[in-house]
């Protein structure tokens, strides 16, 4: 018997895992504006090489055994009468809320549209544009702007590529000088300019960008690697916005409860956790979620359980390809300390499948 309806609002790596993880002990919807769970971790190689157009694209069918998944997208929350109100004016009646709709990543990161079709026909474009494009300009150099340098440059070996970065050093963000200066090394070595200290914004002309010193650079393509949006303008709008802080991001406790909700939790990209949003976190992050609503569904049972705190994650592998066959690899080692490992590591554990079999198999699929 399964206890009480759970209503899962995105279905990215956070409310996948948690739909997974709930749908034998409760009534589970899913709810995404996509028809199929998008891998975006294979996005950026899906951008510039046709062949990897449909990788990023798995099914929902076989991920629920009892649940179901809806494509639809949700307008309101009606808190009082405790349902989901979606556009096609359907309510899904709820005794536990998850709020799992994630953050928008710049193209070609990007589910364009809510079918497959819309967006393998982005995709096309974006990989279009690189093999016919010149110059092209990729803007910010953390892990998603370095790994799309070198996707360009492996795809267009005779084409301009000139990733601009406002910071001294690449890859900051995973606290590793070391990594920073290997990938730098790498881009150079396959006539990658890097330009650091380089802020940079659109300028007068088209195809014309430029620094915060005046520098101006000419490129027919650009790409902006710059950062995510929190998916919660739709809270906002439905009258929830009491829920978000300044960024604009869903405001969570400890057990991630929306905070002054105890039948709402927020999961993944979308919440105010600090600590980097990659997948490995969202994934943590859906399962003490998995269990807290697991507690609160059970509450007055005999085998009632108690809530779990999330600890949010402040070291962790980070894989960066350069393409299937090289990458950097951080790797927190006991000490407070990062061990950097390079090419062989990194194509093993990432660069060469972008763990596309893994997500296959969450979702029910053959590796293949």
């Amino acid at each position: 018997m399964r206890d009480g309806d759970v209503v899962v609002i995105g279905g990215g790596y956070a409310g996948v895992r948690l739909a997974k993880r709930l749908d034998a002990l409760a009534r589970v919807t899913l709810v995404d504006r996509k028809e199929v769970f998008f891998h975006r971790i294979a996005s950026l190689r899906a951008g510039v090489r046709p062949e990897w157009t449909a990788t990023p694209f798995i099914p929902y069918d076989r991920l629920l055994r009892n649940g179901r998944v809806v494509a639809g997208k949700a307008v309101r929350i009606d808190t009082a009468e405790r349902h989901v109100v979606l556009a096609t004016g359907e309510r899904l009646p709820y005794d536990v809320l998850v709020i799992a709709t994630g953050a928008d990543y710049p193209e070609p990161a990007r589910f364009t549209g809510t079918t497959t079709e819309e967006a393998a026909k982005s995709f096309a474009g974006h990989q279009q544009h690189v093999a016919a494009a010149d110059h092209v300009l990729v803007v910010g150099g953390g892990p998603s702007g370095v790994e799309l340098s070198a996707e360009i440059r492996l795809a267009r070996p005779d084409a301009r590529v000139t990733l601009a970065h406002a910071g001294p050093e690449l890859l900051h963000s995973t606290g590793s000088t070391r990594a920073g200066r290997k990938a730098r090394a790498w881009l150079e070595s396959h006539d990658v300019e890097v330009r650091l200290d380089s802020f940079m914004s659109p300028g007068t002309a088209f195809g014309t960008y430029r620094d915060a010193r005046g520098d101006v650079v000419d490129a027919d393509l650009s790409f902006w690697a710059t950062g995510t949006t929190p998916n919660t303008l739709w809270l906002r709008l439905a009258g929830h916005g009491d829920w978000l802080n300044g960024a604009g991001h869903v405001k969570v406790d400890r057990t991630l409860r929306v905070e002054g909700r105890t039948d709402v939790f927020a999961v993944g990209d979308v919440n105010d956790v600090s600590e980097l949003k990659i997948t490995p976190a969202a994934l943590a992050q859906a399962d003490v979620a998995a269990h807290n609503i697991r507690a609160h569904l059970q509450s007055s049972g005999r085998h009632r359980k108690e809530p779990r705190f999330y600890r949010p994650i402040r070291r962790t592998p980070l894989i960066v390809p350069f393409g299937p066959a090289a990458g950097v690899t951080v790797m927190p080692v006991p000490g407070g300390e990062t061990a950097v490992l390079g090419s062989r590591t990194s194509t093993l554990a990432k660069a060469k499948t972008l763990l596309t079999p893994y997500m296959r198999r969450q979702l029910g699929y053959t590796a293949a």
